[in-house]
């Protein structure tokens, strides 16, 4: 096999591994047309998975709530993400898993229940939601004024691909010459940003968001660093005014880890540099994945695939 081809990244599509400038899916299918679809990303880190099990449990309970079955099990599943990385040659990558609605097998058909669903996986180079020089002077958060779509209407545990708030704030905050943003609901709690879960540093307590969030994986690892370290951390409710009069805040995502912010809106944190806290963390964060935390090797090439191409 001719590796140089997945050199930009390699894919699982159709049931067939394909470099990633190769991998498509029909115009026609209700993953594109109505945003019918789940997903789930995992990185690797240095020839290494981090928490694979617990994404791969995230992904698992997202298709259940979507009534959405590839056809895939779930150890399938994990050895099409190893086989993806294996294959681009990546050592550090971001490694994605999409369950897809389909098309329906009778035409014309409007019942989710005819369309076969189907398996997208696909590993490409790392990816940092807010660069790595920015996240060294303290990011820029602006506060969006569009509400997060209510969780009543769309399940934020659920990962999807429902980004039209969050895309229209980010037009509002790059407009303003922000970074990023990050997104209240209507009662004008704090949810999340783009990517990325929320956290606040007020007092020496962190808290981030009970609401309009993703149970994000990095959140989680936070939390249990918080723990480890004897800082005081929790769940709950956010109203705006605590993030505008905050000590510190940071994102936590997994396509960048902990990434603190030196701005919100108009209020300069701390020296207008990343805080103290959010700079332990983010450097606890780090060195528990040099120390092999929650770590899942990458599997070397095998000679056969059964769905390989």
């Amino acid at each position: 096999m001719d590796l140089s081809k997945f050199a930009g990244g390699a894919a699982y599509v159709g049931g067939r591994f394909a470099p990633i400038a190769e991998a498509t899916i029909p115009v026609t299918d209700w993953g594109f047309t109505r945003s019918d679809a789940v997903y789930d990303v995992v990185h690797v880190f240095r020839n290494g998975f981090f928490r694979l099990d617990d994404h791969l449990d995230r992904f698992q309970h997202s298709m259940a709530r979507r009534r959405l079955n590839p056809g895939e099990d779930r150890a399938t599943i994990e050895a099409i993400l190893h086989r993806c990385v294996a294959l681009s040659g990546l050592a550090d990558a971001y490694v994605a898993m999409v369950a897809l609605r389909g098309r329906p097998r009778i035409a014309g058909s409007r019942r989710p229940e005819d369309c076969a669903n189907h398996l997208v996986a696909y590993a490409i180079s790392w990816i940092d939601v807010i660069p790595k020089d920015v996240q060294d002077r303290g990011a820029h958060l602006w506060i969006g004024s569009t509400p997060r779509v209510p969780d009543a209407s769309v399940d934020p545990v659920v990962k999807n691909y429902q980004w039209s708030d969050l895309t229209t704030g980010l037009f509002e905050a790059h407009d303003h010459g922000f970074d990023t943003v990050v997104l209240c609901d209507a009662e004008g709690f704090v949810t999340e940003g783009p990517g990325f879960n929320l956290f606040v540093v007020k007092d020496g307590k962190l808290i981030t968001s009970d609401r309009g969030s993703l149970h994000g994986i990095t959140r989680r690892s936070v939390l249990e660093l918080c723990a480890e370290l004897g800082l005081d951390a929790s769940i709950g409710p956010i109203p705006r005014a605590l993030l505008e009069e905050a000590d510190e805040a940071f994102a936590a995502t997994t396509a960048g880890g902990v990434m603190p912010f030196a701005r919100v809106g108009r209020t300069i944190l701390g020296n207008d540099r990343p805080g103290p806290i959010s700079s332990r963390l983010k450097a606890a964060y780090w060195q528990k994945h040099d120390e092999g935390w929650h770590r899942t090797e990458v599997r070397p090439l095998e000679p056969e695939f059964s769905s390989a191409g």
